[in-house]
């Protein structure tokens, strides 16, 4: 199941590419744009279909597992209409949230991660949720009057430029969704800067070990499938220290992505070529601490 019909821009792997490099503000802007359509989308869609797919996009995976969603069913505060299966790991369980925390979650999607940090923040703690997508927010809000919290807000607002002011989150959490981002130092600098001194974030998120083949790169739809977004893991990491975090790499696995998925971005000589590379996709959950 695709994110979108064949005619729509959002996510047509053989016609529709951009540039994911480019961080000027036309570039950038239209990369939000790209996410904020395919993920429009993507809140229409079901959790099965969401589950056999990368982050919610695929040309027609018909795989017997899911690619990369973690199971939530068993989690305290787990609220199945919030569960769109969009992660890649389960960042709240790498870190020690206590009752009484603000938590924020960058690219809050329908709720998911912001519900199961409510369980551990209590009645006294608060926990925001900041997406860039106004169908997910809706979602979010929906969600949010089923379950009666006054705790727990979501807003409308850009990882780059949050609407969150200095030194008042005490855990920042997100899940796949910093590989979306155009301006990953941007983002790190805004995490530093909302967080309290010796706030942490835990962040679970895509990342490579070599560059992808360009047109992997430059496709939208792997974009917003979350992997063409990504960046090497050491760059990764050194971004997040160079903005004053000390840094830890909770978990890690390898990312397998079907043959079949792979195939409607590269053709059969670019994907040998790609496969003898020993380029891995990896799924990371990292913690770090302001400094």
């Amino acid at each position: 199941m695709s994110c979108c019909d064949k005619s729509s821009k959002c996510c047509d792997p053989k016609t529709d590419t951009i540039n994911i490099n480019d961080t000027n503000t036309k570039e950038s802007s239209d990369l939000k744009e790209t996410v904020k359509e395919g993920y429009s989308k993507i809140a229409k869609q079901t959790k099965k279909e969401n589950e056999y797919s990368l982050c919610g996009i695929t040309g027609g995976c018909s795989a017997d597992y899911s690619i990369f969603a973690e199971d939530y069913t068993k989690l305290e505060g787990y609220l199945e209409n919030a569960d769109l299966a969009l992660g890649c790991g389960v960042p709240t369980s790498a870190v020690k949230i206590n009752e009484g925390n603000v938590v924020l979650d960058l690219g809050c999607g329908a709720g998911n991660d912001c519900f199961i940090a409510r369980s551990m923040v209590g009645n006294s703690g608060k926990v925001i949720g900041l997406d860039i997508t106004p169908e997910m927010l809706k979602m979010a809000w929906k969600n949010t009057d089923k379950t009666g919290y006054n705790n727990v807000e979501f807003r409308f607002g850009d990882i780059e430029d949050m609407p969150v002011s200095d030194n008042v989150v005490d855990v920042v959490i997100s899940n796949c969704v910093l590989n979306l981002v155009p301006n990953k130092l941007k983002a790190f600098q805004e995490i530093q800067r909302v967080l309290k001194p010796k706030g942490i974030f835990s962040i679970s998120d895509i990342v490579i070990t070599k560059e992808l083949p360009e047109k992997m790169r430059k496709a939208a739809g792997m974009y917003v499938g979350c992997v063409s977004g990504a960046i090497i893991k050491d760059e990764y990491l050194k971004m997040a220290q160079n903005c004053g975090f000390n840094t830890s790499v909770i978990k890690e696995k390898e990312i397998k992505i079907p043959e079949k998925i792979m195939l409607e971005y590269l053709d059969e000589e670019a994907l040998k070529k790609y496969v003898e590379s020993g380029t891995k996709i990896l799924s990371i959950t990292v913690v770090g601490q302001k400094i």
